[in-house]
């Protein structure tokens, strides 16, 4: 499952327990919303975003292998975790430019990124909306576009009324109230990128993937990549939505410092 893989969830879940140095957390007014973010380690920024239904703590367990790079920040995307419940119907657009006001408050002019499902599907809204704020981004089970009306299995079995089924929920998120408009919104889970805007976008883009992710289109894979101008495309075998997780996690962190250490 694309968006809401439980395999993935579990293995989150068990590593919300892990402590690093934190050295700042915060909710700030972006666009009327309050946005929770964290900040640890040293280095340039890199953002890092969580998957639809998850939260910043889905990062924490990474947190060691990057902060002595760069200085991290884990955003609870609008909606999410620490950051306030839904006032709107989700729109994919809109939280991308709440993750670009977030940037500008925090007085950052260049970011690298790394956005899982959800996340990478908000870095390209922002990597259109600024063409020239994001360096280089890592996208994991995304490409800018997908729409859950594809997937009516999913919108079925995610329900509030079924929310015992979705563990990681409760200890993601702030109340029933959060959760409740993360679940009822999903049905809005709609976006799409044209070729045109996908040309547009300057950001050197690596694209991975599982092979045996249900959610993610080959054709619309090859599609973006033909019309990124600067991108790559990584491909994990016998792998699922979370191709950052599990075997491949020593893997991924290796290729992701690599990729994000490269200079134009």
């Amino acid at each position: 499952m694309k968006k809401l893989n439980i395999t993935i969830a579990l293995i989150l879940l068990s590593a919300i327990g892990y402590s690093q140095k934190m050295k700042k957390s915060a909710s700030v007014s972006v666009n009327g919303k309050k946005i929770y973010y964290e900040q640890y380690g040293e280095g340039p920024p890199l953002l890092m975003l969580h998957g639809y239904s998850l939260s910043s703590k889905s990062w924490r367990p990474y947190v060691e292998d990057f902060e002595k790079y760069y200085t991290l920040y884990l955003v609870d995307l609008t909606g999410h975790g620490q950051s306030e419940p839904f006032k709107d119907d989700l729109s994919i657009p809109s939280v991308g430019k709440d993750v670009n006001a977030l940037i500008q408050h925090l007085g950052l002019e260049k970011v690298k990124a790394i956005g899982f499902s959800f996340g990478g599907d908000v870095l390209f809204q922002v990597a259109m909306l600024n063409p020239r704020l994001i360096e280089s981004m890592i996208t994991i089970g995304a490409v800018g576009t997908w729409t859950v009306e594809d997937f009516p299995q999913y919108q079925e079995g995610f329900t509030f009324e079924n929310k015992a089924n979705f563990p990681w929920l409760e200890t993601s998120h702030a109340s029933d109230e959060q959760i409740k408009g993360i679940m009822d919104q999903f049905k809005n889970y709609i976006v799409s990128i044209s070729d045109e805007e996908l040309k547009q976008v300057q950001a050197e883009v690596m694209i991975v993937m599982g092979d045996d992710d249900e959610g993610m289109d080959f054709d619309e894979v090859a599609r973006v990549k033909k019309n990124l101008p600067n991108s790559d495309v990584w491909i994990l075998p016998d792998v699922s939505h979370s191709a950052h997780e599990g075997a491949y996690k020593s893997e991924f962190i290796a290729k992701a410092k690599r990729f994000l250490s490269k200079s134009k």
